[in-house]
């Protein structure tokens, strides 16, 4: 198969965060077939869809790969159970999260996974890190990542706070 770029969103609100988000980028990298190819900044930001809960912190990272997407997924996923994530309830809060956001010119709608992320052009938490590491990166809407974060009144919410 050949190599593709995905695009991710990285995110934890309990624990060390930072901390957490830089341990996922280190084992995504050292996942055999992924190789991770650029990491936004890091943004603090509030919480989006459940609001009684911390803060996030919120990045992106680009990854080269020749997993099918849904491979990509589980191996996501590993990482998160091997990192804490526990599963308790729908947008609450988690040591890590790891989405798989957007793969250019692919189009998914299984149970399990949905590409491109059908909240991507909601969430500045998501579209600030992603204009970071891939601003003229032409999404679902035919728009680039900068023009669609440029949409969203609540970009100005979110914070820069370090690097993975």
């Amino acid at each position: 198969m050949e190599k593709y770029i995905c695009y991710l969103s990285l995110g934890a609100n309990l624990g060390d965060r930072l901390g957490t988000i830089r341990q996922a980028v280190e084992m995504l990298d050292n996942t055999e077939k992924i190789h991770v190819k650029c990491v936004s900044s890091m943004y603090e930001t509030p919480p989006w869809g459940k609001l009684d809960q911390p803060p996030f912190i919120n990045g992106a990272a680009a990854v080269e790969t020749d997993m099918p997407p849904l491979e990509l997924l589980a191996a996501c996923q590993q990482i998160e159970k091997k990192l804490g994530r526990v599963r308790h309830e729908h947008w609450g809060a988690r040591t890590i999260d790891i989405d798989l956001l957007y793969i250019p010119g692919v189009q998914l709608a299984e149970a399990e996974l949905v590409l491109p992320h059908p909240y991507m052009l909601e969430r500045s938490f998501v579209l600030v890190p992603l204009a970071e590491i891939a601003p003229e990166l032409v999404l679902a809407n035919g728009m680039t990542a900068v023009q669609c974060r440029n949409r969203l009144d609540d970009r100005f919410s979110i914070v820069k706070a370090g690097k993975a």
